[in-house]
């Protein structure tokens, strides 16, 4: 996907919705869904940082997903990350792998 395409669509998956149900209201902070995105983000980069990739937002909108040999995709959502970054690593993902769980208890 082009960079450009990857900015202006992607809009709408349910991962990206606000856990605040105030926050699309005119009065609102309107910060609020950058924040609660940026946290997903933190989040999911302690699970992906076990695999070593790593995921930016890029404009509110779409991720960044880069490995550390420096492959990168474009992603739209949380749900298309999964799927690239086990496409980046040629791994399957299991989320309760005894590895990945050490590391994620480890803190």
């Amino acid at each position: 996907m082009c960079g450009l395409c990857g900015v202006l669509g992607g809009r709408g998956h349910w991962t990206d919705q606000s856990t605040n149900p105030d926050a699309f209201a005119a009065q609102s902070d309107p910060g609020t869904s950058l924040r609660e995105r940026q946290q997903r983000t933190r989040i999911v980069n302690r699970v992906l940082g076990h695999y070593g990739l790593g995921l930016k937002d890029w404009s509110g909108n779409a991720y960044i997903l880069k490995g550390n040999t420096g492959k990168t995709a474009i992603v739209d959502n949380l749900a298309q990350m999964w799927a690239q970054a086990e496409t980046l690593t040629g791994r399957s993902f299991d989320p309760l792998a005894d590895d990945l769980i050490a590391d994620l208890t480890a803190d």
